[in-house]
């Protein structure tokens, strides 16, 4: 059984916060293209404050504890490279400028983070109160596994986004960007520039890929305290990653692979946690450590053999591999579309 003391809730809370405002105050306190010297300094810091954190809580609440934040955190940060992917093609399609990219980023993750923190909470509360809950999240992590391998070639369609589909129709959108406004004055009236339509598909695309990455994190623990941290750290150094990682995308041609085994593999877990608790104590179940070792194995393999691939094949490239953002339909797939419509409205 883990212990949180309250204090701890109290104080990370605060020490995340004080992050989120610390890294807009600072680190974006003037708009600029973010180049690998300043992009490798912030994702080293908080990746050295992740690990830093998880020895805390290793201290304050014991080795079970910090075992199943390190695995946790491991899976949503490497969960979140997908993200990036998707950050990249969003960015390409609104023709963000480099200065104005790193503050949406941030925005978009914030909102992100409030958004996740909800489906924490009803998560921890389901786990608790339904021990079908691990069966469910089980399935779910199989079937996004299948989806993974089956559009790992497929690139994901960003201005299908519902939100940014349905702001574009109801909110006054301007063409210009306005010194890198949300929202201005224009003419006398308030509108909203298309960086808040950006802010809007990062974080609500973010919130799709956590009905994934959440459940994934219940895999290796379902301790509230525990996936939040895990997920509050990931988030917080992605927009420092995006700008080290934005070249290196590209040649990680079997990431998609690599997911999807992640993934199956805590599926699994929750399927014989569930099958331990609620068929037979005699179904085995995974350790924690086991779990740790098999993830990072296998982000090993498939960073090493996706840079020898592409050093092989120089001409291959990754897609992002989202599997709940539509992909793009092919140029072929629109004109069949296109066809059946014609010979469905005309008559016999």
């Amino acid at each position: 059984m883990i212990e949180i003391p309250g204090w701890l809730w109290a104080a990370t809370i605060v020490f995340i916060v004080a992050l989120f405002v610390f890294d807009l105050l600072v680190a974006v306190r003037r708009p600029h293209a973010v180049h690998l010297r300043e992009a490798t300094f912030w994702s080293v810091f908080y990746v050295a404050l992740a690990v830093g954190f998880g020895f805390v809580l290793w201290a304050v609440s014991g080795p079970t504890a910090g075992t199943e934040y390190f695995a946790g955190w491991v899976v949503e940060k490497s969960l979140s490279v997908d993200n990036l992917f998707v950050f990249v093609i969003i960015f390409a399609r609104f023709a963000v400028p480099e200065e104005y990219q790193q503050k949406t980023l941030l925005f978009g993750i914030g909102a992100a983070l409030l958004l996740r923190s909800v489906l924490i909470a009803v998560g921890a509360a389901a786990v608790s109160m339904f021990s079908w809950t691990f069966l469910l999240f089980g399935l779910i992590l199989l079937w996004t596994a299948v989806q993974l391998i089956r559009n790992r070639d497929k690139e994901p369609d960003v201005d299908d986004n519902f939100l940014v589909r349905h702001s574009r129709k109801v909110l006054p959108v301007t063409d210009d960007l306005h010194g890198g406004r949300l929202v201005t004055k224009e003419a006398g009236r308030t509108v909203v520039t298309p960086l808040l339509l950006v802010f809007i598909a990062i974080g609500s695309t973010d919130l799709m890929f956590a009905l994934d990455s959440i459940p994934a994190v219940f895999g290796v623990t379902s301790e509230p305290f525990i996936v939040f941290t895990a997920n509050a750290f990931a988030l917080l150094g992605l927009r420092a990653l995006y700008f080290l990682v934005e070249g290196l995308l590209e040649r990680l041609v079997y990431l998609a692979i690599g997911l999807s085994a992640i993934l199956a593999f805590i599926g699994v877990k929750l399927l014989l946690h569930f099958a331990h608790e609620d068929v037979s104590h005699a179904v085995p179940q995974v350790p924690t450590p086991l779990s740790l070792l098999v993830i990072l194995g296998v982000l090993v393999v498939t960073t090493v053999a996706s840079l020898l691939r592409v050093r092989a094949h120089p001409e291959e490239r990754a897609h992002a591999v989202a599997v709940t953002v539509r992909p793009r339909k092919e140029p072929r797939d629109e004109q069949k579309e296109a066809a059946r419509r014609s010979d469905s409205t005309s008559g016999p």
